[in-house]
């Protein structure tokens, strides 16, 4: 995946928020398709709107497009969890200074995290940590590591 454009995804708008997510629900879309999934969502803009804001996402790097007979089909350029990912490195930059411990202890302290949750994320970072550890002792051990 080539890196975006550097676009901050808290600078998107929401109904620039809301056609990604259709096009994370739905994977591929036309524009008259994602028209009339607004359109079902009480959203009911001119084609031309829908046209460019699809052109924008574009431009900033969130979607891509191919050409299928004379259609575009847009589809996402990276998954959700990757764009969320950078826009809470920039919620980090911005109020924690950088630091995860921080953005951790204010979203438990706000009770947007709760206790079991925060185990759950330790418990996967652990793993995490192991499964590295092992990759690293198994290329060693491989004469791969380092030397």
């Amino acid at each position: 995946m080539n890196e975006l454009t550097g676009h901050d995804p808290a600078e998107l708008g929401e109904l620039e928020r809301s056609v990604l997510q259709l096009m994370w629900q739905h994977g591929t879309l036309s524009a008259d398709q994602v028209r009339e999934e607004l359109d079902r969502q009480d959203r009911t803009l001119k084609d031309s709107t829908v046209r460019t804001v699809l052109r924008r996402l574009e431009e900033k790097g969130y979607l891509t497009h191919i050409l299928d007979s004379r259609t575009f089909l847009y589809s996402p350029a990276e998954p959700a969890p990757m764009v969320a990912g950078r826009a809470v490195k920039r919620i980090l930059e911005w109020f924690c200074d950088g630091s995860v411990e921080q953005l951790l202890v204010g979203m438990v302290d706000s009770s947007v995290l709760d206790h079991r949750e925060l185990k759950r994320l330790a418990e996967r970072i652990a793993a995490a940590q192991d499964a590295s550890q092992t990759g690293v002792n198994s290329q060693k051990a491989n004469g791969k590591g380092e030397k």
